[in-house]
């Protein structure tokens, strides 16, 4: 059965961190490319970063490079956003994504991030 759990989502204040993990099972976890990405009500889900399994290559997202880093652990099945100087328009539901292709990919539950003093 595939998991993607996240956590590490919260509250916290402008100019502040967060790390967010996604612990995952039940898929070849270091073939696949893992991203998060991040949603707002009324709004399309936005990639955010991205890592792929063997090489590692890194993306991220305009809006975010800089401040966020991805990161993954393939002996845990764990992939990370590292999210440095928060502002508030970063608050979104955060959902990691695995993929493999545009037939074999899993979707997390989220986890909702607020940046607000």
């Amino acid at each position: 059965q595939v998991q993607l759990v996240e956590s590490g989502g919260g509250l916290v204040q402008p100019g502040g961190s967060l790390r967010l993990s996604c612990a995952t099972s039940g898929f070849s976890f270091n073939l696949y490319t893992m991203r998060w990405y991040r949603q707002t009500p009324g709004t399309e889900r936005d990639l955010v970063a991205g890592i792929t399994g063997i090489t590692e290559v890194t993306s991220y997202a305009d809006s975010v490079k800089g401040r966020f880093t991805i990161s993954r652990d393939n002996a845990k099945k764990t992939v990370y956003l590292h999210m440095n100087s928060l502002k508030p328009e970063d608050t979104a539901v955060y959902y990691c994504h695995a993929y493999l292709s545009n037939y074999t990919n899993y979707w997390g539950q989220g986890t909702q991030v607020t940046v607000s003093s």
